[in-house]
């Protein structure tokens, strides 16, 4: 079992060879995992009652964050006595730690709002005005909001799902009741979403790529195929400034011009994969700033390495170290500054460059085009220019995994919802994923800060300071 464990995750997460998609091997990873922890324990249980002393595991036993409440309790011996007669006195302790929880525990809170009148003269009743709330007049609280937003987007626990779980402990919420909450919590953030996308794309360096989104078509009675693009920034590779962001747009379809309408008023590189959609946006006549494509060598190995997959392929295998070799310097700089990087790469990376287009060149005089070679050395040929864009540009990655490690949340989230419901439900969808995502990119616990955001909305934040709001900001504060 263990050598199966540590081939699954292998396949995986393994360095050696191409990444599979982790979500495939997590379940039947779990149910691997938890046989040979029975198979442990009864282990342990027989040398219990053997009095042997238990074997030594390896076991991944996690770790205990220092900002977690620590709940003290001390055993005392039975008695402080000696067996002289004597009194004992403490001479050190021994500490364990374990970890707790409580579950989630609904609670109602009463507001009370007196009302006063004067004994001498009739003149009116005081009162303090009700609170403004996020659903006037509804049952949650904007902590309770939070927390179906938190569950439903981060972690992906669709609404009827979660009124399954209000049910169990005495609280009746229908699913559409929990969407209305959703609706207008969308609503009210759509402003934060909105200078989320202008920050973005007040940089000089992004990122972006696509995804289908199935939603559902009321008129045909099933679903058709839209899109979330998205368009992320993260300059910590190069020790950038700006704060790491991402923010997903639904679109319709997939054609490039639906990367030119979210890309409206940004100039500057943008890294995408190989898709030609993109190629809009560097047409002659385009009217627009100026636009840099950096493509993404990843998707060029990635081609090379499913040849090697059906067999013995030499010359794919050859490609694939040399790209591999790119990659090894990368890790050498990475976190240097983007001069530094440039430098670097001009010294090593280049002379790797050269030999990757010799080889590149020598065998595509040699391989039919229509082959799977072929095709995969057509291709890093085709977007050749792009590819090595990142020789003049510390800035530019080797390929586009930032934003494609951002939409992974959107594949979980098809497998447990299937589809958005409409395409409202869609762009509600981007509005709350964008901003979740960018808390979790910046270290900032998505429902603390969806529980300030929305307590400060509510109390008319001024839409003059909405950048206040930005998860960053947030990070900034606490």
């Amino acid at each position: 079992l263990e050598k199966l464990v540590a081939a699954f995750k292998q396949a995986a997460f393994g360095r050696r060879s191409e990444k599979s998609d982790p979500d495939q091997f997590e379940l039947a990873l779990e149910d691997l995992e938890t046989a040979i922890a029975v198979i442990h324990a009864e282990e342990d249980a027989e040398d219990r009652v053997a009095r042997r002393p238990a074997k030594p595991r390896n076991a991944n036993r996690g770790s205990l964050p220092k900002h977690l409440p620590r709940i003290e309790e001390i055993i005392e011996p039975e008695s402080l006595i000696c067996g002289c007669g004597g009194g004992l006195h403490c001479i050190g302790e021994d500490v364990s730690e374990r970890l707790d929880v409580i579950p989630a525990q609904f609670r109602v809170i009463v507001t009370r709002r007196p009302k006063y009148a004067c004994r001498s003269c009739t003149d009116g009743v005081v009162q303090a005005p009700a609170p403004t709330r996020l659903i006037q007049g509804g049952l949650p609280t904007e902590a309770t909001v939070a927390h179906v937003l938190v569950s439903k987007y981060a972690d992906h626990l669709p609404l009827y799902r979660q009124a399954q779980i209000f049910s169990r402990q005495g609280v009746d919420l229908d699913r559409s009741t929990l969407a209305d909450w959703v609706g207008r919590a969308a609503f009210e953030l759509r402003p934060v979403y909105d200078a989320l996308m202008a920050d973005l794309k007040r940089s000089s360096k992004l990122f972006m790529d696509e995804t289908r989104a199935p939603v559902l078509d009321p008129g045909a009675r099933k679903t058709k195929t839209g899109y979330f693009w998205a368009l992320a920034r993260d300059d910590r590779p190069w020790s950038g400034t700006a704060p790491p962001g991402v923010a997903f747009t639904y679109a319709p379809g997939r054609g490039g011009l639906h990367a030119e309408r979210i890309l409206q008023g940004f100039g500057g590189i943008l890294q995408v994969d190989g898709y030609a959609g993109y190629n809009r946006l560097i047409a002659p006549g385009r009217v627009g700033a100026d636009i840099q494509l950096a493509y993404c060598w990843a998707h060029a190995r990635r081609k090379l390495v499913e040849i090697t997959r059906a067999g013995t392929a030499p010359i794919a295998e050859e490609g694939v170290r040399l790209i591999g070799e790119l990659y090894a310097i990368e890790a050498d700089i990475r976190g240097l500054g983007a001069d530094a990087r440039l430098a670097a790469r001009q010294q090593r990376s280049a002379p790797a460059v050269v030999m990757i287009r010799e080889w590149l060149d020598h065998h595509r005089a040699r391989v039919s085009a229509k082959t799977p070679l072929g095709e995969a050395l057509s291709y890093i040929a085709k977007y050749w220019t792009g590819l090595v864009l990142f020789l003049a540009d510390g800035r530019i990655e080797l390929d586009n995994n930032a934003v494609e490690r951002t939409i992974r949340p959107i594949a979980l989230n098809r497998k447990n919802a299937l589809f958005a419901g409409h395409d409202a439900g869609a762009e509600n969808w981007a509005v709350i994923a964008s901003l979740i995502e960018t808390c979790k990119l910046n270290g900032v616990d998505p429902y603390a800060w969806l529980k300030a955001s929305l307590h400060a909305i509510v109390a008319n934040h001024k839409q003059s300071r909405i950048n206040e709001l930005l998860p960053w900001n947030y990070a900034a504060d606490v």
